[in-house]
């Protein structure tokens, strides 16, 4: 294997499934939810079906990471002072060294006001409850990619995506066969070194 593929890391954590957290302080109550997501269209759908079930909170405070590197990511105060919402979502995200995932705090306000550093330490809490209780999972980092080859050559693409272990999206057998196949970013030079008899495209 080469230096450069040893250099890539495809491997990261998320969580398994939906989880709650809550924290309250002087009649305030933060709702935390933390869901795992890989799009910001799954992000909009979790926000929008909050924003409709938890109609009378006062704000709906958010922040999200997809990912394997956490590229991908956002910080929403909702109408909270600036900062004091959405980065200490964030940071709890950071600090537990997930990705894809997306946690919404609901905030009912309780009539007293709790300042800059009551904020920031109730977001951080809820969202730190949130994500303890949800179970981690590891996931890998994958492209997708599509192969076309003639049908007197299905036998040998088939042996090679077996012995790389590739999961397989979908497939098409004619006179010209496609397939297309997941990808992990650490297999990426062997599979294209592999394939390399064949068209093939990313996806």
């Amino acid at each position: 294997m080469s230096t450069n593929s040893q250099q890539i890391s495809d491997r990261y954590d998320s969580i398994a499934g939906p989880s709650t957290g809550l924290y309250k302080d002087n009649g305030s109550k933060f709702l935390a939810f933390a869901y795992p997501v890989e799009s910001e269209e799954e992000v909009r759908k979790h926000l929008d079906a909050l924003r409709k079930e938890y109609f009378d909170a006062r704000h709906h405070c958010y922040a999200y990471r997809i990912g394997h590197q956490g590229q991908l990511w956002r910080a929403n105060d909702d109408g909270e002072p600036s900062s004091t919402a959405g980065r200490p979502i964030l940071g709890q995200i950071l600090s537990a060294g997930l990705s894809d995932v997306l946690v919404v705090v609901v905030r009912y306000f309780g009539g007293i006001k709790l300042g800059v550093p009551g904020l920031i330490k109730a977001y951080k809490t809820a969202t730190a409850e949130a994500l303890a209780a949800a179970a981690t999972v590891t996931k890998t980092a994958a492209e997708t990619y599509e192969i076309s080859f003639s049908y007197e050559d299905q036998g040998r693409a088939m042996k090679i995506v077996k012995d790389m272990a590739l999961p397989i999206v979908s497939q098409s057998f004619d006179s010209i066969c496609k397939m297309t196949v997941r990808v992990r970013l650490t297999l990426i030079p062997a599979f294209e070194k592999a394939f390399e008899w064949t068209q093939f495209k990313k996806n």
